[in-house]
């Protein structure tokens, strides 16, 4: 039995549902080449910080001491004033020298901080050939004087302010701390967003004791992580107007298949590949056709959603029912 693994995202006809993240790799074109090579049906490049637009254009020396808790993919990715990711100008040539290296889509990334940040440089990402934009909001609401309805006002404002500028399909990263991420949700697809990318992972900050300082962390995914995001993506789907991605944890075919039947459209992986390398997006894909031809799947569209919360037999099971059944059932005792 034949099956079919395309599928849509942001509107883009994809060959599978398998896409690599925003990361170091992407900043590299004969990754974004093996990436491909290896099955990959898009990538999204590194993301481009409004904090190196800052630097280039006004020789911002202080970057680095901001931390690594204001980034999204720091593994040693903002070590020093001399190794500093370059800025706008290198991340728009980059856009054009991917999208003439490979036949796949290219998805730029965004970390911006102010609007007319968001809006001037998702245009030049447009401009440089982007076959899409992924939008990181990465914020903590530090102020115990902000109001967490301000918070989401800001994030739905400026998809809006972008969805005016660009033509492209947008999509929203996200972080799980919101109060009604639904309703989030909601908003922000009304406000333009073609998708969402659920979840962008924080990196918190380590103490060290033997320096007394604080210093950045970060550890990759483990497949634990894909559990919050899929089960959002199961509350989520057919009640938002917009596409799903699931990112974080995801490292074999196991969590991909979870995603789909919970109702994402794409599998989006970074950490498995640090770890095994790109040979992981063929294993991947292997165990998903495996399992799609064993219980008689013809396709992956056939698949998604088949378990999201509006589908599945127990919908209790993804709100507070789950919550409870897990500490009835759990038996384990103190060693």
């Amino acid at each position: 039995m034949s099956v079919d693994v395309s599928t849509r995202y942001l509107g883009l006809a994809l060959r599978n549902p398998v896409v690599v993240s925003a990361s170091p790799l992407s900043a590299n074109l004969d990754n974004i080449r093996r990436a491909e090579e290896a099955g990959a049906a898009a990538v999204v490049l590194y993301s481009l910080f409004e904090e190196q637009i800052e630097h280039e254009a006004k020789e911002f020396a202080t970057v680095p001491e901001l931390g690594a808790d204001s980034f999204a993919e720091a593994l040693s990715y903002f070590p020093s004033f001399d190794e500093y990711r370059g800025g706008p100008e290198e991340y728009l040539r980059q856009i054009e020298a991917a999208k003439k290296a490979v036949s796949i889509p290219i998805i730029a990334s965004l970390n911006g901080i102010t609007r007319g940040g968001w809006t001037r440089y998702a245009k030049s990402m447009e401009d440089a050939g982007a076959d899409a934009l992924e939008l990181n909001f990465y914020y903590v609401a530090a102020d115990p004087s902000l109001d967490g309805r301000e918070v989401e006002k800001r994030c739905v404002d400026i998809v809006a302010a972008v969805r005016q500028s660009v033509r492209i399909p947008l999509a929203v990263k996200l972080g799980a701390q919101f109060s009604a991420l639904g309703h989030l949700a909601k908003q922000l697809a009304d406000a333009g967003a073609n998708g969402l990318v659920l979840f962008n992972r924080f990196l918190q900050p380590d103490i060290d004791l033997e320096t007394v300082e604080v210093r950045p962390h970060l550890e990759l995914s483990t497949p634990f992580e894909s559990l919050l995001p899929l089960r959002w993506i199961a509350i989520l789907y057919g009640r938002v107007n917009c596409s799903l991605a699931l990112t974080s944890g995801i490292h074999s075919g196991r969590e991909l298949i979870k995603a789909i039947l919970a109702g994402a459209d794409v599998g989006m992986i970074a950490s498995v590949l640090f770890l095994k390398g790109f040979q992981a997006i063929g294993d991947m894909l292997s165990e998903l056709k495996e399992w799609m031809q064993q219980h008689e799947y013809a396709s992956v569209e056939q698949m998604k959603g088949a378990l999201s919360q509006r589908n599945c037999p127990d919908p209790d099971a993804f709100e507070r029912g789950n919550y409870m059944k897990a500490l009835v059932s759990f038996t384990g005792q103190p060693i």
